[in-house]
């Protein structure tokens, strides 16, 4: 059996109430990590800046 037969196999036992759940989940996954018109250095520069913040923020938390 292949794997998309099991998961639709799957998807039949889950309820109708938490359906949505799992479409989030899939469109979640088919959601690109980084966003393909920023460039490689811009990104690690928006990744920094996260990092310090958090720094920041687990400062202030911690004083």
């Amino acid at each position: 059996m292949i794997i998309k037969e099991q998961i639709m196999q799957e998807l039949e036992q889950i309820p109708e109430s938490q359906l949505r759940q799992v479409l989030e989940f899939v469109r979640s996954l088919q959601a690109p990590s980084q966003p393909d018109d920023v460039s490689s250095e811009v990104w690690q520069a928006y990744l920094a800046s996260k990092r310090e913040r958090k720094e920041v923020y687990r400062r202030l938390a911690n004083s």
